[in-house]
């Protein structure tokens, strides 16, 4: 059974920084790209940042030299380092698994591209 258990969320003051971790089980963890996507309030989902199974990476241009996308295959673990908070990035933050190994493609489309997701962990920056 595919799991994915996201974690490090929190309060946190504009300026601040964050780093997400997303606990990765029951599949080939290497085999795989994943994503770190969100949903502020009220609206809909956002893609945020991708890592290939080749680790490539790609931001969306809201977060792009602010947030940093890695993972860790050694301990089936994806991250999200973010810096330079900012009050619109107030979010459910979640991590998701491509649903087909050995493959990307563009445009991401949400969220068909991705057959399993975590539970989410809120990130909230406010002062």
């Amino acid at each position: 059974e595919v799991q994915l258990v996201e974690s490090g969320g929190g309060l946190v003051q504009p300026g601040g920084s964050l780093r997400l971790s997303c606990a990765a089980s029951g599949f080939a963890f290497d085999e795989y790209t994943m994503s770190w996507v969100r949903q502020a309030p009220g609206k809909g989902l956002e893609w945020v940042s991708i890592i290939t199974y080749t680790g490539r990476t790609m931001y969306a241009d809201s977060v792009k030299g602010r947030f940093t996308i890695s993972r860790d295959t050694a301990k089936n673990t994806l991250y999200l380092q973010m810096t330079s908070l900012k009050p619109e990035d107030t979010a459910v933050y979640y991590c998701a698994k491509y649903g087909r190994s050995y493959y990307f493609a563009q445009p991401i489309t949400l969220p068909a591209d991705f057959d399993s997701w975590g539970q989410g962990t809120q990130v909230t920056v406010s002062s």
